[in-house]
């Protein structure tokens, strides 16, 4: 665990959530997946439209998992594959009258924060890759044009660092750090560099 070291504090619950590639071998219990997905149930979402959509698989679910692990980019296959769960967030990009939805990937964004959160109160750790190919991810998972596929989760119990090979190894290890706030919140108006 590698807790954050804020300048104003933060529940708990977010100073531990962090994003590790170093996954123990123990399964994800049914229930706490059961848990987590709640979790990302009860997100805010525009006119409670609920956009979000996951697939996931099991490591012991060999061919389902393999192809999730197929869809990841080589930079996060090496380390991704040994997470226990792998989930594949997707966000519905149109209303139900078939125009776009623009809040969509926001509020998928939320619910993934959600899960997160869940995710680190029951002892698990995620870390969410943009690195994956999209449109391997639609032919593979046969989705329609209105999901699109935004992000991957490895999810699982934290493992030891030194099971990483490097350059893995030394990010696993490397201090957290955040901008500052003065970097990205500005009362009343951007400043005129922006």
């Amino acid at each position: 665990m590698k807790p954050a070291t804020t300048t104003y504090p933060v529940h708990e619950l977010i100073r531990n959530r962090w994003s590790p590639r170093s996954f123990s071998a123990q399964p994800v219990e049914p229930d706490k997946l059961n848990h987590v997905f709640e979790a990302a149930s009860w997100a805010f979402s525009a006119m409670n439209l609920q956009p979000w959509q996951y697939i996931y698989a099991h490591k012991a679910d060999t061919e389902a998992f393999q192809k999730i692990v197929d869809c990841l980019v080589p930079g996060n296959q090496p380390w991704a594959k040994n997470a226990p769960v792998l989930i594949i967030a997707l966000a519905r990009t149109t209303n139900p009258d078939g125009t776009p939805n623009g809040a969509a990937l926001h509020d998928l964004g939320a619910a993934n924060a959600n899960l997160m959160l869940e995710a680190t109160a029951l002892g698990l750790y995620g870390h969410l890759m943009g690195g994956f190919d999209r449109e391997k991810t639609r032919r593979e998972f046969n989705l329609p044009d209105s999901l699109t596929p935004v992000v991957v989760m490895a999810l699982g119990y934290l493992g030891e660092a030194e099971q990483l090979e490097e350059p893995f190894l030394s990010r696993e290890k490397a201090a957290r750090s955040r901008k500052p706030l003065a970097e990205f919140v500005f009362q009343n108006e951007l400043p005129a560099a922006q």
